[in-house]
């Protein structure tokens, strides 16, 4: 009690986000990012448990590219889809067929209305012309031609329900499943309709059997689950695939299956499932608080999913599958064409065909095997809230900083242990973000309280410094304070300015917030790489970073460390290029200068703002070494005193520059990676190169011309060895200047 009186403060503000997460939980603040990572968890989670096998119970009839291209193009005349039905009843012997369509307006292509008008005016005294009119339309009459298709076989019609006030009411409705009254008065949070789109009624007599397909769209637009029975006018109809369901198994009457007593149940405002009775037998399907149930999706979807068979609708009408090839089986048809517009956003593929949610919702109908997210729901979060979360509370200030890491890696673990044993054992769909977000603030907030409540030299250097440099150099630093502080002073540095090139170019095709993400998301991965090797930021200045390696903190081998971060850098560049090339966002250059020098580094700027950074002679040629890099189609640009100190990697010298604002020539070097990992080929071509290099300085330009020759066989795509032939073409055409020293003056910065 003693300690945890002593510790109470750091107590209460650990149970600042169990607070938070119950509000959630019960509803009073729902906290959108939660619900969003819930979703992500269930996406994930359902990907990794498909089953991923063939549904051979279930066929979906596609009307696809392919017979949009060979029948026509979609509405088809109703003839042809009596064609169709025959078709799978007579030759393929389907056991249930379900159109994921509707049958909205009567068909009027076959041009028989037509006809009787003319039979009733202009041609009414035109001899004969009545009798052959009667004798061709009942062949003509294409609607009527469907009905018979449909009259006393297992179909059943689709439909669609809208929430548009103004969405009106078209077709006939099928007979509702449930009245109000069934609901004895109890405020279901049931999905309720304003209009809908029907079949018309010829059709709707010859196959009263129907259900809706309109699917549930989250709040991210992802197709997640299907409400199975839904409210129109206080009547209860069915979904489609719960329609064909009860087909199936002999119409059972459908009833609701109210939660049994608990402790939660009283503000719980749905049903627990819906129950099919027939005689003395009862199913329930569990459902949630919407009356909904998740899809169990098995495949990524898709004629190559792999999750049920495909058949071209094409190849139906066309009589090319054998006989009896579909006998027994659940027929659905459908369209994955997109100019139909059937295609879904679901946690296993964003373009989804829509038919094939129903065809996963039957197969779980059949096979028993439903997701639900139960109506204890709520009372299984707050139940897990308060136990991890008082574990953590309590126990956390405690403890030790390994301890308490410890701690709440075994709290996460089983509590993600728990849930995922419940999903995959008994099929719940349980909230895991807010017990998880739980533990992380509360493990992160627990530990910020125990930094910021250390000494106040540590905090003052850390205030000083922490935006500066990475944290591992601040807590080196704070082991001695007293070592430390920003005035200005002179050190041997190495620095560092990197450019990113081809954002000019973006920022004229990218909306401003979206080249700003851009260049922060580069620029983050960049600055993870100089932190990672112990750099220093110094500022960012538009697309480009400056940052520099042996202060605050001395650090010897800082000219390795900053090659190091270049070489790494590049490669990280090539990587987000590659990202951008399968996104189909341009890509990006990079340019990086790195000079070793005495520099004055310190804190300084104006009494409105100051900065800890470098300036001086070194600096300066830092910034022109960048420059230089576009010049020589290379990502880095090395000055010879960096190259000298750190002979740990390959080099490949560049040129002897004279620079604008110095007098004296310098050389500059690419550096080609660790020593130990040249491959013998890239070192037959650096000796080749210094061959050239010799004799480029020594105005032999035969000797160039070789050397070139050879170069460009051994990297033909090297921009290097095109620009230094395109120079000794240029110098060769001057007289032999005994004076030259083989610098490049270059006049801009």
């Amino acid at each position: 009690m003693g300690l945890l009186s002593k510790h109470w403060s750091r107590i209460a503000v650990t149970l600042i986000p169990l607070v938070f997460a119950l509000l959630h939980a019960s509803g009073i603040l729902p906290i959108g990012v939660l619900q969003r990572f819930d979703d992500i968890i269930y996406d994930a989670r359902l990907r990794a448990t498909m089953p991923r096998t063939m549904d051979d119970r279930i066929v979906i009839v596609d009307i696809d590219e392919k017979s949009l291209a060979e029948v026509g193009h979609w509405p088809w005349g109703r003839n042809k889809l009596a064609d169709l039905t025959n078709e799978l009843f007579d030759r393929q012997q389907v056991g249930l067929l379900g159109f994921d369509v509707v049958f909205a307006e009567a068909d009027e292509s076959s041009g028989l209305k037509r006809l009787r008008e003319l039979a009733q005016g202009d041609l009414k005294d035109q001899p004969g012309f009545a009798q052959k009119l009667a004798q061709i339309q009942e062949s003509l009459d294409y609607d009527a031609l469907f009905a018979k298709a449909l009259e006393k076989r297992p179909v059943v019609l689709g439909y669609f329900f809208t929430g548009d006030a103004g969405g009106g009411a078209h077709g006939v409705l099928p007979a509702p499943v449930m009245q109000r009254e069934t609901l004895k008065g109890r405020p279901i949070r049931i999905v309720s309709w304003k209009g809908y789109g029907s079949n018309i009624e010829q059709l709707a007599r010859a196959a009263p059997m129907a259900g809706y397909f309109n699917p549930m769209v989250d709040a991210d637009g992802v197709v997640r689950s299907i409400p199975l029975v839904s409210e129109f006018k206080g009547q209860y109809y069915e979904a489609l695939s719960l329609a064909m369901y009860r087909m199936l198994v002999g119409l059972p009457a459908v009833e609701p299956g109210f939660p049994r007593e608990r402790f939660d149940s009283r503000s719980y405002h749905g049903l627990e499932s819906i129950l099919l009775r027939r005689g003395d037998g009862t199913r329930a399907i569990p459902v949630d608080d919407r009356v909904a149930s998740l899809v169990p999706f098995r495949g990524p979807g898709g004629s190559n999913g792999g999750a049920f068979k495909y058949v071209s609708a094409a190849d139906v009408l066309a009589k090319r599958l054998p006989a009896e090839s579909m006998k027994g089986k659940i027929a659905l048809v459908g369209t994955t064409a997109q100019g139909l517009l059937d295609l879904r956003v679901t946690p296993v593929g964003e373009a989804y065909p829509g038919v094939e949610t129903h065809a996963n919702v039957i197969a779980g109908l059949l096979d028993g095997k439903m997701l639900v997210k139960p109506d204890y729901t709520v009372g299984y979060e707050v139940m897990i809230l308060l136990v991890s979360g008082l574990v953590l509370a309590f126990a956390l200030p405690l403890l030790s900083a390994p301890r308490a890491v410890l701690l709440s890696a075994v709290v996460t673990v089983l509590m993600v242990v728990l849930n995922f044993w419940l999903y995959v054992g008994a099929g719940l769909v349980l909230p895991l973000a807010s017990a998880l977000a739980v533990a992380l603030t509360a493990f992160a907030l627990n530990m910020s309280y125990g930094y910021f409540v250390e000494s106040r030299s540590k905090r003052e250097l850390a205030n000083l410094f922490g935006t500066y440099v990475p944290p591992e150099l601040v807590d080196e630093m704070v082991k001695d304070p007293d070592s430390y502080s920003m005035k200005a002073t002179n050190k041997e540095l190495t620095v560092m300015f990197c450019d990113m090139r081809g954002f000019t170019k973006m920022s004229e095709r990218m909306e401003p917030t979206q080249l700003q993400e851009l260049l922060n998301a580069v620029f983050s991965r960049l600055t993870d790489l100089i932190r990672a090797n112990r750099g220093t930021i110094d500022k960012y200045m538009g697309d480009c970073v400056m940052a520099f390696w042996g202060a605050p903190v001395d650090t010897p081998n800082h000219a390795q460390l900053a090659v190091k971060t270049a070489i790494e850098m590049s490669a990280a560049v090539r990587q987000i290029n590659e990202e951008h090339r399968a996104s189909g966002i341009p890509e990006i250059g990079i340019g990086i200068g790195l000079n070793t020098g005495t520099m004055c580094v310190g804190d300084m700027g104006s009494d409105v703002r100051r900065s800890y950074t470098v300036i001086g002679d070194a600096v300066n040629l830092g910034s022109r070494l960048e420059g230089l890099s576009k010049v020589y189609g290379l990502d880095i640009v090395v000055s010879e005193t960096t190259r000298k100190l750190a002979p740990e990697f390959g080099w490949q010298e560049l040129d002897k520059v004279r620079v604008k604002g110095k007098e004296q020539a310098v050389s500059i070097f690419f550096p080609l990676g660790p020593l130990q990992q040249l491959e013998k080929t890239l070192a037959e071509e650096v000796k080749t190169w210094g061959v050239l290099v010799k004799a480029y300085r020594a105005q032999d330009w035969e000797q160039c011309d070789l050397m070139l020759l050879n170069l460009q066989r051994m990297n033909a795509k090297k921009y290097l060895y095109e620009l230094y032939s395109e120079r000794v073409a240029s110098m060769r055409l001057l007289p032999f200047d005994p004076g030259w020293d083989g610098a490049t003056n270059f006049e801009t910065k």
